[in-house]
């Protein structure tokens, strides 16, 4: 139960979270199958083990994992446009007038809904982890839109949810730049082979730099006349790695292979036991690594009436 992905949300305010309270919030949220004419639905699920028995939140340590399903109903554009133009060309040639938006748009609606009960069904699964104390929802997501999907769901299951995303006072694409003009990372953190460059114009070029090695004369020179670094990979220790872009998202997340044996040797023989070794493993790691983050990146900003 490694995260890939990382976006961190802060709470705003202290939330006070059992396991059976949230366990009977999120039951009021459960994933579902779209019905013949939806085309997606959204809910919780169990993010480990299968079946109605499955508990929607694991809690262990004093930390929450949690998951949602997002499915839906795939129809190709290409395939909906299609079926329109001929139900068009059809109308057209059978009463001998033009068919205009309107009617074209209702026609599109209705092959639509013929369509959907046959249509393919694509689920999607989005973990993230509650840790009250430290005041962090963590979600294993790409993009923010993905993570809004599931803490806005999880704010209708609560009745209230005050997160907001984790922002850093110095301007991330500022601290990346000075980072490889000066060869070396902040503290325990060490520059990888892999960087995106951008132009300080608004229209300017982009440069995407991988399996380079960022003290190399190409890329200072590329700072040297004025690009700014946008994304950039990076080791932590010897625990974990990524790539980090200017919105502190963190994609690519690698834990190495010490956590790993340590997570298999903690967690048995036991597939659950297995599971909940290495969520509580990846947690302590985030414990010690946000925050180190966060200090490389000038620290926390908190907004003003916070």
């Amino acid at each position: 139960m490694w995260f890939r992905n990382l976006l961190i949300y802060r709470l705003t305010q202290d939330l006070s979270l059992e396991a059976e309270s949230l366990e009977a919030a999120l039951a009021s949220k459960p994933a579902r199958s779209c019905a013949s004419q939806e085309l997606t639905t959204y809910g919780f699920v169990a993010p480990f083990g299968k079946g109605a028995d499955a508990p929607l939140v694991h809690a262990s340590q004093d930390f929450f994992l949690i998951a949602a399903r997002k499915e839906e109903r795939i129809l190709p554009s290409s395939v909906v446009k299609d079926a329109v133009q001929e139900k068009v060309d059809e109308i057209e040639a059978q009463q001998m007038r033009k068919v205009y938006k309107k009617e074209r748009d209702q026609i599109k609606d209705e092959i639509v809904m013929s369509l959907l009960p046959r249509a393919f069904i694509r689920r999607q699964t989005t973990f993230a982890a509650i840790a009250p104390k430290q005041g962090w929802i963590l979600v294993d997501a790409s993009s923010a839109k993905r993570a809004e999907d599931l803490l806005s769901t999880l704010r209708e299951a609560l009745g209230s949810l005050p997160v907001r995303p984790m922002s850093v006072k110095q301007v991330p694409t500022a601290t990346f730049t000075d980072w490889v003009k000066a060869q070396a990372a902040t503290n325990d953190f060490h520059l990888l082979d892999e960087c995106e460059l951008r132009d300080s114009h608004e229209d300017g070029g982009v440069v995407r730099c991988k399996g380079q090695d960022l003290t190399s004369e190409e890329i200072q020179n590329h700072l040297g006349a004025g690009k700014l670094v946008t994304k950039l990979s990076l080791a932590w220790q010897d625990k974990l790695s990524f790539l980090i872009d200017d919105k502190v998202t963190l994609k690519r997340l690698r834990f190495e292979e010490l956590l790993q044996e340590q997570a298999e040797q903690d967690g048995g023989d036991d597939a659950m036991a297995q599971l909940d070794a290495t969520f509580i493993l990846m947690m302590m790691t985030f414990a010690e690594f946000i925050p180190a983050l966060v200090e490389a990146l000038g620290g926390e900003e908190i907004p003003q009436g916070l």
